[in-house]
């Protein structure tokens, strides 16, 4: 994986290029600033950029915005210290790849990206629940009929439930535990599961659940409430 960075924190980018480079993985080029990134991006069409929202000249937003209008191959993850609900739906909607914390551990960035290389979309805890949750919203306001008006006395029925029952308790703490963010050795971690383990659920929980995908199964928490 060849990586491109742009941030403006010269200690940061310091201490990340070493992390980056003891895992074995490349950093081709540095930015300082949005405007970099995107020159640099041009000329070195790295694999992944590691993009800060914040920066002078022009923002990692707006970057994000123009790199992946003329090169979409490129994956861009943001790594930030902004939290806000704003910044992470701006940095979806851009083209990001993935939001990242950085007051997240070493070892989990570096298995963050592992889990990029095999196609896995990284966010940090919690974050991804929120975002699932914004888009189930926005779905659900799609989707939603305009409704007759309700007369006097009488009740709506109630909105359907989702096949649930389909998991057992064990698939939905899983479930619970994944869509909030953690990781599948986290989610071990924290049921005294194996890794391997965990993974068997997630399959079961996919099959029975007649989806797709773990990203299906993201959705589907965050529609029916199933994130803490």
């Amino acid at each position: 994986m060849r990586v491109l960075l742009a941030d403006d924190h010269r200690l940061l980018i310091e201490g990340l290029s070493n992390l980056l480079a003891a895992h074995g993985i490349e950093v081709v080029g540095i930015a300082n600033d949005g405007l970099e990134a995107v020159a640099m991006a041009q000329r070195l069409c790295p694999d992944l950029i590691l993009m800060d929202v914040r920066m002078p000249r022009c923002d990692g937003l707006s970057a994000t915005r123009q790199i992946k209008a003329r090169q979409p191959e490129i994956q861009i993850v943001m790594l930030t210290t902004s939290a806000e609900d704003r910044d992470l739906f701006e940095a979806v909607k851009s083209g990001a790849t993935g939001y990242l914390l950085k007051s997240m551990s070493g070892n989990v960035f570096i298995e963050a990206l592992r889990g990029l290389e095999q196609g896995v979309p990284p966010f940090s805890p919690g974050l991804a629940a929120r975002l699932l949750s914004e888009f189930a919203k926005l779905s659900r306001a799609e989707e939603e009929p305009v409704q007759p008006a309700v007369s006097e006395g009488k009740e709506r029925a109630p909105e359907e439930q989702p096949a649930a029952g389909a998991l057992t308790e064990r698939q939905l703490e899983v479930l619970r535990l994944v869509a909030d963010g953690l990781t599948y050795r986290e989610v071990g971690e924290r049921l005294c599961l194996s890794e391997r383990t965990v993974r068997f659920h997630m399959a079961e929980i996919i099959n029975r659940l007649h989806l797709q995908n773990r990203s299906q199964v993201l959705a589907y928490a965050a529609r029916y409430g199933l994130t803490q």
